[in-house]
């Protein structure tokens, strides 16, 4: 989308002049599913697409937005009572919410933004267009907040405005993303670290289903349930140290197997099993061991289709497909029930595997997958 285009109708709704413009990008997750909100570690890197907005404050204690994407117009204040009607909207009137709870004071603004996040891809736009408002409005305003509060905004606007339990970790990667790096995240203590991404020889692609799933859906919040439920019992079993699942060895599990159910079991077992291998995939990148890298995304994939059953028939042929074409890793990304799968590919490989994924699922399906290739790219800004 075109900074111009978004400028054009911010002047067309508010007038002159357009004021200032701030981006915050999409993210990928290259390992480490389902585990922030189990205290884990995720490995997310910041995208080169994601929402733009342009913003100019207007004096008065309301907000006017307009989506230009979907050519929709909503006005609030930022009261708690005057909670828009328009999903979308309450993306921006949350994060104004949250910043009021916080004892900030945002004033009212005039705004205009579109993004070329695909949505319902798992890239999170969700978590863009929170970034950019909090990053923005934090900066217009002085409101002097730091970035890890203004990631936290983000997930309590998702919380308590959208419905969904999400942990931290797209808001983050969001507004601490990096060009060339992807960020080890400790969910729990908020430790980070960045690891240089530059798999010479290989491209990251992913591959869209286009079928959308709905993280608000109970399914999500099914799974998180059990996964706090089976932590519960494993504390409970002589393990008081146990806070999350993240704490939690197959050992230990295995030892409540008989007191938890099947589904209960079967979450947990691949929550703890991920752990292990987001650590793996640290110590391979350390060395730029992208073998190591796509053999642990591939058994992240096993384990979130056969244990934690967020996949779907596209996301497992898509899976199934990149084996066959010999590519180095794949797997479902992102919360899952559709949307994409994140491919690491050989240079050589990277044509003949688009022509058959795209092919064979259009045969199978009666449509070709979206191809996104992403390079991983610098959190929010201010551009102009």
């Amino acid at each position: 989308m075109h900074i111009e285009v978004i400028k054009k109708q911010f002047n067309d709704k508010f007038g002159d002049p357009a004021g200032e413009v701030y981006a915050s990008p999409g993210r990928i997750n290259l390992i480490g599913e389902h585990t922030d909100y189990n205290g884990g570690f995720v490995f997310p890197g910041a995208i080169d697409k994601g929402m733009v907005a342009v913003i100019r404050r207007n004096g008065t204690g309301r907000v006017r937005a307009w989506s230009v994407d979907l050519q929709d117009y909503a006005e609030f204040t930022m009261e708690e009572s005057d909670r828009p009607e328009a999903s979308w909207a309450r993306y921006i009137f949350g994060v104004c919410r949250e910043m009021v709870k916080r004892g900030a004071q945002p004033g009212g603004f005039d705004t205009a933004f579109a993004g070329d996040v695909p949505l319902g891809a798992g890239m999170s736009s969700s978590a863009a267009l929170e970034s950019t408002y909090a990053f923005a409005l934090n900066d217009m305003f002085s409101l002097g907040i730091d970035k890890f509060e203004l990631a936290r905004i983000g997930q309590a606007t998702e919380h308590n405005y959208v419905g969904v339990k999400c942990g931290i970790m797209d808001q983050f990667a969001s507004l601490f993303g990096k060009a060339g790096h992807l960020i080890r995240l400790d969910t729990r203590s908020m430790e980070y670290k960045y690891f240089p991404f530059h798999p010479e020889g290989y491209r990251l692609v992913l591959l869209d289903t286009a079928v959308k799933h709905e993280l608000a859906s109970s399914a999500y919040n099914k799974r998180r349930e059990s996964c706090e439920h089976a932590a519960r019992v494993v504390r409970e079993n002589g393990h008081p140290g146990v806070e999350f699942l993240r704490d939690v060895t197959m050992d230990m599990l295995n030892e409540v197997k008989e007191k938890l159910s099947e589904e209960d079991f079967k979450r947990a077992e691949y929550v703890v099993g991920e752990t292990t291998r987001v650590l793996a995939v640290s110590d391979a990148l350390e060395r730029d061991d992208y073998e190591t890298v796509g053999r642990m995304m591939y058994l992240t994939h096993d384990g979130m289709s056969r244990l934690y059953e967020v996949s779907c028939e596209e996301l497992d042929f898509l899976n199934d497909v990149a084996k066959e074409c010999g590519v180095t890793g794949s797997r479902v990304m992102g919360g899952g029930f559709g949307g994409c799968t994140i491919n690491l590919v050989k240079e050589d490989l990277y044509e003949g595997f688009l022509a058959k994924a795209k092919a064979q699922f259009a045969a199978k399906f009666g449509h070709e997958p979206k191809v996104y290739e992403v390079v991983i790219s610098d959190g929010a800004r201010r551009i102009d």
